[in-house]
């Protein structure tokens, strides 16, 4: 009987003990996902910045810095601007007479859809 008391504390103790090694591995595999994903995050902020950096060279490259391109912006603009009131000044006096020769040129005339009541 006391083998069996004995036995059954041996069972005891090894289940304890197993019981501690699988919450031991469940803490050490919880603190590895953690240090994986901590370490993915980094790399993922090295490569975003990498990417920023590389992106803004080819910005500058191709389109200059942003000032250079709100003055190319700014002076076509202005550019535009004079050509439409240079347009405008040439065209003025033909578009003024246009528009009075069609005001005071009325041709009264009945409309296509009138009917005469019978």
């Amino acid at each position: 009987m006391a083998s069996q008391t004995q036995g059954i504390q041996q069972l005891l103790a090894a289940e304890k003990r197993a019981a501690e090694k699988v919450s031991e591995a469940r803490k050490r595999k919880a603190r590895r996902l953690k240090q994986a994903k901590e370490e993915a995050q980094d790399e993922i902020e090295k490569y975003r910045q990498e990417r920023e950096r590389q992106f803004k060279e080819f910005e500058a490259k191709h389109m200059g810095s942003r000032e250079d391109v709100s003055a190319r912006i700014e002076a076509e603009t202005k550019q535009k601007i004079s050509e439409m009131n240079t347009a405008v000044q040439k065209h003025k006096e033909q578009v003024i007479e246009k528009i009075l020769e069609l005001v005071y040129d009325i041709k009264p005339e009945l409309h296509k859809n009138f009917r005469i009541a019978k």
